[in-house]
């Protein structure tokens, strides 16, 4: 299964699954259909940044409102491919302080299925859509792997 959606990943990134995901979520947080006239890659646009212009970012800085919401919106994506993928609701918790470090985790039953360190939250971005899409299946593909060698305590109620 990683195989085939890393392949899919290289090819087009906008056909994995984790961008899918992450599309969809997008589109759910429009409701007043502002969006409506975006092209899918012009949503996903903002998580894009060359390094050139990443160099232009301070190095130190507090994430404003909209980097944390496209933050949450990413690992709420990732969260929703590992349950289509497992049938396992997997839930989002994110502690993070307002210089822009913190934790992200993703949750199944019991299990931690995702566990990541965030840093330079201000800073959050990929140099490309495969990047963006590369780095979403493999959280997509390390969660589902927990649940799959942990069943047992994802599925405890």
């Amino acid at each position: 299964m990683a195989s085939t959606q890393t392949a899919t990943v290289l090819t087009d990134p906008m056909e994995s699954v984790f961008t899918k995901e992450l599309i969809k979520q997008w589109r759910a947080q429009d409701m007043h259909g502002t969006w409506e006239g975006k092209s899918d890659a012009q949503l996903l646009a903002p998580y894009v940044i060359d390094k050139e212009a990443r160099k232009l970012l301070p190095l130190m800085g507090d994430p404003d409102p909209e980097t944390l919401w496209r933050l949450e919106i990413f690992y709420n994506a990732v969260g929703l491919a590992i349950e289509r993928a497992t049938g396992v609701m997997v839930s989002p918790m994110m502690k993070m302080h307002h210089e822009g470090f913190g934790k992200m985790i993703l949750t199944a039953g019991r299990l931690v299925v995702v566990n990541k360190q965030l840093r330079d939250v201000h800073r959050f971005s990929f140099v490309s859509m495969e990047k963006l899409a590369e780095e979403g299946e493999k959280l997509v593909a390390a969660g589902v792997a927990m649940i799959e060698k942990y069943p047992e305590v994802a599925k405890y109620s």
